[in-house]
């Protein structure tokens, strides 16, 4: 689960934490059902809180589902920087990613669900892996290992792709998900504009340790 600094008093800490359990909840849902009519009565018991604080955080049950799946994504990204920390090559992070996805959808079911049923409308959002994969895409167009002429229409081609495969991972769980991560991550790489045998090597490169304990204070939640 991503998080913020402390909140510096004890008033502020517990509305911080009412705050966390109601999108918690609100993750919970969207991952198992999906379903946002949802009453709020049936969210604030499963957040274990008061009915009456829902209107403390939010305004409304959309603005609530809104910074679920915002929530959701900033994990995601910081998982990104977390286990893909000292690769500097823009295509490798690319491969490297997906591969990660594929993995994730085992290693962190709710938080793959919530991107399943509500990422599409977030590929070209500020937060999250956008902002990431949009960096990232900019390096290898700067250094000449991408040639694609816009950055945000790229960006279209990963975020469609990736969440590709993630629906691939749910729908149809006995494909082998490093392999078919791995030959969409080359296929993607040789769109970018890499040549096709460095596409196919670099996308089956050795991974980092993708199972290494997180920092305590990222907790999943999962």
């Amino acid at each position: 689960m991503s998080t913020s600094a402390p909140p510096g008093n004890r008033f502020e800490r517990r509305r911080a934490e009412t705050r966390q359990a109601l999108v918690r909840a609100a993750r919970r849902i969207l991952a198992e059902t999906g379903d946002t009519g949802t009453s709020i009565q049936a969210i604030a018991e499963q957040a274990d809180v008061g009915f009456g604080s829902f209107y403390n955080h939010f305004d409304s049950k959309p603005a609530l589902f809104e910074a679920a799946v915002v929530d959701a994504l900033e994990e995601f990204g910081q998982a990104f920087d977390e286990r893909l920390t000292g690769i500097d090559d823009p295509a490798e992070l690319v491969a490297a990613g997906f591969r990660l996805s594929a993995r994730m959808a085992d290693s962190h079911p709710e938080l793959m669900q919530v991107l399943r049923r509500r990422g599409l409308g977030h590929i070209h959002a500020e937060n999250g892996l956008t902002r990431r994969a949009l960096r990232d895409v900019q390096v290898g167009m700067a250094s000449g290992r991408f040639a694609v002429a816009d950055p945000t229409v790229a960006l279209c081609a990963l975020g469609g792709t990736l969440l590709s495969l993630v629906e691939l991972r749910f729908a149809r769980p006995e494909v082998d998900g490093d392999e078919a991560a791995a030959n969409l991550a080359e296929m993607t790489l040789r769109m970018l504009g890499v040549p096709p045998d460095d596409a196919h090597e670099v996308s089956r490169r050795p991974l980092p340790d993708l199972d290494r304990q997180r920092p305590a204070a990222a907790g999943s939640g999962n």
